[in-house]
């Protein structure tokens, strides 16, 4: 990932908190570009990015325990503005000379075990960080979610706010600009949190906060040209956002040297590939192949139930398909994929190690040594949210820059157990259902994603004087800002009484519909 296209970035240092994600989301709607860095990368992050400011990010690990991760030298050493927040700040204050102990622990201000969930601060003293936004003697409301606590600040550190379970609950050296919150301004639940981070990332690091998709475009566009020069490039649409406005943009930038390869792999919505074809053909005018290989799919994901082995197989012969198409078009020397931000985050564990990888991503890891080609990713450092609007500055109708997201593998994902053409088929109808449903109520631009699942469970019905004995089909809706964690959305129940009613009469195959209640965590988006 490259971090030339911007002068003014933030590193963010990744301890495994499953909330760092929400910290770069929130300085990047501050207007300042961020990345996060696993802390054992770290040192080469900063090297490579030399930002304007690091954030210490939470952690499930404990600083007292033996191994617990540490931050990089060099990050104290380099005079740069550091916010820690929770582990951040008690690894820092660990690290510059204060003290740590277990939350089971009691320190010397008699102060016992952590604090979870809501609570309410005091502010003892002014500082920069709350500079117009909390003034001293006010109380605020913020998130805790900690065993450990700091029992001894630094030297240089002094108190600037307090709670009843936290006396160090927000520490300040104002001479070196280093602030620690031990609460987490980066979720929803503490109120004035992004306006918090806004401060550090403007007021402490002195950033103009004017990084926007106009300038990514511009940045972009110019990096693709010195990337790609007179090569060629093949680019595999799926149908969705993320790799249609990877190809437009590139387009944009090399022209006639992008060839647009859609593999119809089976596994596609209801009418896809003939929306694909006319949006870049006819709208566009973008040089596209499309590919009709769904028998190929269908016959490799024969008895092939486990859902990492399907990603893998479906993310093997995309490549294969593209690898072939690339020799039919006279050799290209660049593959561009959509691949994004989360994708990223979620293939590699923060430790570095596999032990946490939350799942594996068609569209990450590079190519096949066999394969003479680079792979060209323009929206990498991008989130969801982010893509749409860089969709929309390139001028994407909004019925299409604002789809719901569909994954690289498709419906094979969405039919836990075996996949074939039959229950592809079931499943299409039912989804399109669905969200013709949605959009009847006028709900589809309220919800993040929604689609069917068909399961593989069969269940005893009724259906006119017969008995059935057919499959249940599963609905998923929920909200979301960035995908990185969601929010069942709350429909009525006349609304999923209707749906239910469409698809059991309508889809052969389906005699009973369920509704999915579960949030991300603990569950994913999709069901595999």
């Amino acid at each position: 990932m490259q971090a030339n296209h911007t002068t003014d970035s933030i590193l963010i240092v990744d301890f495994g908190s499953q909330v760092t994600q929400l910290i770069a989301r929130r300085v990047r709607e501050a207007g300042v570009y961020s990345e996060i860095a696993p802390f054992s990368e770290a040192e080469k992050a900063f090297h490579r990015m030399k930002p304007k400011g690091i954030i210490l990010s939470g952690s499930p690990a404990s600083v007292p325990e033996e191994g617990s991760p540490r931050a990089p030298q060099v990050l104290f050493d380099s005079g740069l503005p550091i916010l820690g927040i929770c582990y951040g700040q008690q690894v820092m204050s660990e690290q510059l000379g204060g003290e740590v102990r277990p939350g089971h622990e009691t320190g010397a201000e008699g102060h016992r075990g952590g604090e979870f969930g809501r609570a309410f601060l005091t502010v003892t003293k002014a500082c920069a960080l709350f500079d117009g936004l909390w003034a001293e003697g006010e109380r605020h409301q913020v998130w805790m979610s900690h065993g450990d606590k700091v029992t001894q600040f630094a030297p240089g550190f002094e108190i600037v706010a307090t709670s009843d379970g936290a006396p160090f609950a927000v520490i300040a050296d104002e001479a070196r600009q280093y602030y620690g919150t031990q609460f987490h301004p980066e979720v929803v639940h503490t109120p004035d949190g992004a306006k918090l981070l806004a401060n550090f990332v403007h007021k402490v690091c002195g950033l103009a906060g004017d990084w926007t998709m106009a300038a990514y475009r511009e940045t972009k566009v110019a990096e693709i040209r010195e990337q790609v020069g007179t090569g060629k490039v093949i680019c595999g649409l799926s149908g969705g956002v993320d790799s249609s406005v990877a190809a437009i943009l590139i387009h944009e930038a090399i022209g006639d040297q992008l060839t647009c390869v859609f593999v119809d792999h089976g596994l596609l919505r209801l009418d896809e590939r003939e929306q694909v074809e006319r949006m870049f053909r006819d709208h566009y005018n973008i040089p596209l192949v499309v590919v009709d290989a769904e028998a190929r799919f269908m016959a490799g994901l024969d008895g092939v139930s486990d859902p990492e082995k399907k990603r893998k197989f479906i993310g093997g012969e995309f490549i294969n398909v593209f690898e072939e198409e690339a020799a039919k078009i006279g050799g290209a020397d660049f593959l561009a994929q959509g691949t994004l931000y989360p994708d990223v985050i979620e293939s590699v564990s923060f430790t570095g190690g596999p032990s946490v990888t939350i799942k594996s991503h068609h569209n990450v890891g590079g190519l096949p040594e066999r394969m003479n080609m680079q792979l060209v990713e323009p929206l990498r450092e991008l989130f969801k949210d982010e893509v749409r609007a860089l969709g929309r500055e390139l001028g994407l109708p909004d019925m299409f820059v604002g789809r719901h997201p569909f994954p690289g593998p498709g419906l094979a994902i969405r039919i836990p157990g075996e996949v074939n053409k039959e229950r592809c088929d079931i499943l299409r109808k039912a989804d399109s259902i669905y969200l013709d449903e949605i959009r009847k109520a006028g709900l589809y631009d309220a919800i993040w994603q929604a689609f069917a699942v068909l399961l593989p469970v069969k269940t005893v019905g009724v259906m006119g004087d017969s008995r059935t004995y057919d499959s249940v089909c599963g609905l998923r809706a929920v909200t979301s800002t960035d995908g990185m964690t969601a929010d069942v959305y709350p429909f009525d129940a006349s609304f999923l009484t209707g749906v239910s009613t469409r698809i059991v009469n309508e889809v052969q195959g389906i005699n009973r519909v369920v509704y999915d209640y579960t949030s991300k965590p603990p569950g994913t988006i999709e069901w595999e």
